[in-house]
């Protein structure tokens, strides 16, 4: 049952804990740029890994399970489907309507749940009309 939810859930529901203060309030009340990780290169140059940075490597992360789990060809995967668009449409709900949502990381985490659908869908036909074996008589 577990193989059906739609892993995208966990960054949706991770960037609403954030905006809930679950997280602390971040530089300028932004809880998505505090810094987790600085690390000096060979180059002099400086890598910094912000909380908001791993939450699209997460989501980026889940996005690659997400598409190997549309590979399957069974019942399961329709409601897979139908339960990533839901997740989808989540997103774009809150991020029209609400004012904590209009953030980039939130539009990133948006745009690979819409990949997720399509993907999903793109894949599901692509294996489906491979399935399909037409007789010759």
């Amino acid at each position: 049952m577990l193989a059906g939810i739609p892993l995208l859930i966990i960054p949706f529901i991770l960037f609403n804990m954030g905006l809930a203060g679950l997280f602390g309030s971040g530089m300028n009340g932004d809880p998505w740029s505090g810094e987790i990780l600085s690390l000096n290169m060979m180059s002099g140059g400086v890598f910094t890994l912000t909380l908001g940075n791993l939450l699209v490597v997460v989501g980026l992360l889940l996005l690659f399970v997400e598409i190997v789990k549309s590979t399957r060809t069974s019942n399961a995967s329709v409601v897979d489907h139908l339960l990533s668009t839901f997740v989808f449409v989540a997103f774009l709900v809150e991020f029209l309507l609400v004012r904590g949502a209009a953030h980039p990381v939130f539009f990133t985490l948006m745009v690979i749940a819409l990949l997720d659908v399509l993907a999903g869908f793109s894949v599901s036909l692509r294996s489906a009309s491979r399935d399909v074996t037409f007789g010759r008589e």
